[in-house]
């Protein structure tokens, strides 16, 4: 019998019980659910580091995207709180787009 320790997705406990198995869960707490979300971000880092190709890299971005979603609801604020914070650090800060690497700082 596998142990696994940790925050799944919603319908996954449903899965398995269409796989005849039987899964034994448990609802979290508010701060072991903050704990296993930034587990589960730094778990679905880690495979997107491990992609073998394009398409795997994407489906961890998506995991990561719905792992930052639920992170943020957690901590008080909608997705849609979270975009206007990253679009206010783009306006001040700019983006990535431009691909700029930095390689020092001198003093004038």
């Amino acid at each position: 019998m596998p142990i696994y320790n940790k925050l799944v997705r919603d319908k996954i406990p449903q899965i398995i019980k269409n796989g005849g198995k039987v899964p034994r869960t448990r609802i979290l707490d508010k701060d072991e659910y903050l704990g296993e979300l930034n587990a589960k971000l730094r778990e679905e880092s880690e495979e997107y580091f491990r992609a073998n190709n394009p398409q795997d890299a994407l489906e961890e971005l998506a995991d990561m995207l719905e792992v930052i979603r639920a992170l943020a609801v957690a901590r008080g604020v909608s997705w849609e709180q979270l975009e206007d914070i990253r679009i206010n650090k783009v306006e001040a800060r700019g983006g990535f787009k431009e691909r700029v690497y930095l390689i020092d700082v001198h003093d004038v």
